[in-house]
């Protein structure tokens, strides 16, 4: 701003000096209003001009009229398996993948470039080329989402028991034997933050994050546990609220971080979130994590239920289950001023660890009932999850839509 407010008074100036009734003080006031109102008149424009700093891919992927995915892992990203997956896409109307960035382990499934990268110790060479992988996506015509596991980390909580919940000195775990890090601390935060961004520059349009929560049960171990609450350690408010503020409070974090990617941001959350107020020991408020995020995905497979909406059964009636479940966050996401995009999580898998009698063979007339009970709900967004990647053939995943 500097160079156009020199040039401007020397435009006035050399124009007003010939201009004899008009002293050289005059002049220069005249010259120096006028370089003023120039400048204020390109202020407006600056915003225009700040929007071409933000970060180009290089890539070109266009928001489809309505994304329809599927769930892969970074081993079948970087596999044989890909090309699969490719391939159903392209011969069905499903159009998105949601692909493992990092996993449940904690893991990056890519091996950074950059041998000073940070993270060149939790890398795992799974997807051997992420520029080829982002190529074939383009040429495809998928869009790419990247699923980045935030709280649930054993990597990270091993290598820094400071940043995960202790018990006797050592770090604890669930009996999955799975580990946690701790929501409270801004250090996690910036650590999976990071992740995301690479992720963005990497070309990814949606930034997914998962396991954006305590553990599951914490309320029972809150006394028995050892860990830091950082920032949250003041003030009247009691351990659940102070949960629910971590949790929430990282994800407006993570998208005010993210903007100048111009990304999505999504965030998994429990489908029983939306029938309560707020999810007491895993810190999961579905309508402040909603009012903080672009696209919001229930996991609201049948199977995850246990006797809900009045469906004794819920995994044998999946049209059931989830259509009840679709009234109920339609009216909880309509109270919000902003409410983000509803795109759930599905089932497609068989859950026969339920037992006989409890479990229903899932194919493409389960996959189609759920899908066509989103729909009649207008909701027109969904992922399916199948752990293995293992999709249902021949499944209408428009069904209904021309009726």
């Amino acid at each position: 701003m500097g160079k156009k407010l020199k040039l401007s008074i020397s435009l006035i100036f050399f124009f007003l000096i010939g201009i004899s009734s008009v002293t050289f003080a005059e002049t220069e006031k005249t010259a120096t209003e006028h370089a003023i109102k120039l400048t204020e008149l390109k202020q407006p424009e600056l915003p225009e001009r700040m929007e071409r700093f933000i970060f180009q891919s290089g890539y070109h992927f266009e928001y489809p009229d309505a994304v329809r995915g599927i769930f892969v892992t970074g081993h079948s990203a970087g596999g044989q398996r890909f090309n699969t997956l490719i391939d159903l896409l392209d011969n069905t109307d499903l159009n998105s993948m949601v692909i493992d960035i990092k996993d449940d382990f904690g893991y990056l499934t890519y091996v950074p470039e950059n041998e000073e990268s940070p993270f060149l110790d939790i890398s795992q060479r799974y997807i051997k080329d992420t520029e080829a992988m982002m190529k074939r996506l383009e040429e495809h015509e998928i869009y790419p989402i990247a699923r980045i596991v935030v709280f649930k980390d054993s990597v990270l909580a091993e290598k820094r028991p400071d940043l995960s919940f202790t018990q006797d000195g050592e770090v604890w775990k669930n009996r999955r034997n799975e580990a946690f890090v701790n929501p409270f601390l801004k250090e996690v935060w910036e650590y999976n933050v990071a992740i995301a961004e690479k992720a963005a520059q990497m070309g990814f349009k949606e930034i997914q994050f998962d396991y954006v929560r305590f553990p599951e049960g914490f309320e029972r171990r809150d006394d028995i546990l050892t860990y830091g609450t950082g920032e949250y350690s003041d003030g009247d408010r009691d351990n659940i609220q102070k949960r629910v503020d971590a949790v929430t409070d990282f994800v407006a974090y993570a998208r005010e971080q993210l903007q100048k990617y111009d990304v999505d941001v999504s965030v998994d959350i429990f489908g029983y979130s939306a029938t309560i107020s707020e999810a007491p020991g895993i810190g999961q408020n579905f309508s402040r994590i909603s009012e903080n995020v672009d696209v919001i995905s229930s996991m609201i497979y049948p199977s995850h239920w246990t006797s809900y909406f009045g469906i004794a059964k819920p995994d044998l009636h999946p049209y059931e289950l989830v259509d009840a479940y679709a009234k109920v966050e339609n009216e909880v996401l309509g109270k919000l001023e902003n409410p983000p995009v509803s795109r759930p999580w599905i089932q497609d898998f068989t859950a026969s660890y339920l037992g006989a009698g409890n479990y229903r063979v899932y194919g493409k007339e389960e996959v189609e009932a759920q899908i066509k009970a989103l729909y009649d709900n207008g909701i027109y967004e969904f992922l399916l999850w199948n752990a293995g990647n293992r999709y249902t053939p021949n499944v209408n995943y428009k069904i209904g839509l021309d009726e």
